[in-house]
């Protein structure tokens, strides 16, 4: 009997699988299951190299399974073709990432705003949506400065504000405070913490921290045999 994904499920991985193919296979990903719901918050932790940033590119519709499925809010990935997929992950999905990559020449403000501008939302929407999100992230005073001009943990709640702007229903999260000191990356995980329950997201984050992973509902453990709880 085919598992069918909850009507409610932001998130639904069905026997995932993915290997990669050179002189010898290399199979990094084998019969994975997994579901969000809005509002979920989970954190994966894993070995290094044992497929968590695969996972991310997988759901995110970056790269496709060799078998198995990925669903967001019902629409399974693999049924669309790769502009279909680029359009879904501008509505429905936020990215939070280890090195920032925030556009060098755009202010914060346009940084914050890039995704609304993708989703063509009115300018003075976007205008009075981008200047709430930067007095959340205490940035407001910052809004006409370049990021060159940020400290690390400033941009990283840049790339929080920029993540969650359009309000999507699952936000990836990859390492948001590897590049962080102990008291910033407290700040950013509780800002992240914040404004994913205040648009009901659905959130996973990928971390080796276990401070970030204890300001998730739960963690799971990445391994060769696939997800398991931590901590159960």
């Amino acid at each position: 009997m085919i598992a069918v994904p909850a009507p409610s499920a932001v998130l639904s991985i069905r026997q995932l699988s993915k290997a990669y193919h050179g002189a010898t296979e290399r199979i990094v990903l084998r019969d994975l299951d997994l579901e969000l719901s809005a509002g979920e918050y989970v954190a994966i932790m894993g070995e290094s190299g044992i497929g968590k940033s695969t996972l991310l590119n997988l759901i995110a519709g970056l790269d496709m399974p060799d078998s198995g499925s990925v669903a967001i809010a019902g629409t399974d990935l693999g049924a669309l073709d790769e502009q279909q997929r680029t359009l879904l992950r501008r509505r429905d999905i936020g990215f939070v990432f280890q090195a920032f990559h925030l556009l060098p020449r755009l202010s914060v403000a346009q940084n914050v705003a890039l995704p609304l501008y993708l989703l063509d939302v009115p300018r003075e929407e976007a205008a009075l949506r981008t200047l709430a999100m930067l007095e959340r992230l205490r940035l407001a005073d910052r809004a006409a400065d370049l990021p060159r001009t940020l400290s690390s943990g400033q941009m990283q709640r840049v790339a929080i504000g920029r993540a969650l702007i359009h309000r999507p229903r699952l936000v990836l999260a990859d390492e948001p405070t590897g590049n962080l000191d102990p008291e910033n990356a407290a700040l950013v995980l509780e800002l992240l913490q914040r404004e994913l329950a205040a648009t009901n997201a659905a959130a996973l984050l990928v971390t080796h921290s276990h401070a970030a992973a204890a300001t998730t509902q739960r963690t799971l453990a990445l391994t060769a045999s696939g997800l398991h709880p931590v901590g159960a």
